[in-house]
């Protein structure tokens, strides 16, 4: 929250530099994902989803990427 890296971001920063290597050319961008699941379970809540099936995680994480998604394209426009 305070700009500095995350805890995993040992862990993104490598990854980072073998996508740059595996694809040159292409730009690796960093988008910031936090809350996004508090996001999907709102999300889920207000579209009537049931209790159960919200906690689903691969059901969240799925919700979860689009809005990351969305988020990232309305943010280049």
């Amino acid at each position: 929250m305070n700009g500095a890296p995350s805890e995993t971001w040992r862990f993104v920063e490598p990854l980072a530099a073998r996508l740059r290597r595996a694809f040159p050319g292409v730009e690796v961008t960093f988008y910031d994902e936090r809350f996004t699941s508090v996001l999907a379970h709102r999300a889920m809540i207000d579209s009537g989803i049931g209790k159960m099936a919200r906690r689903d995680k691969a059901l969240v994480d799925k919700i979860s990427a689009t809005i990351i998604l969305q988020s990232y394209m309305d943010s280049r426009q």
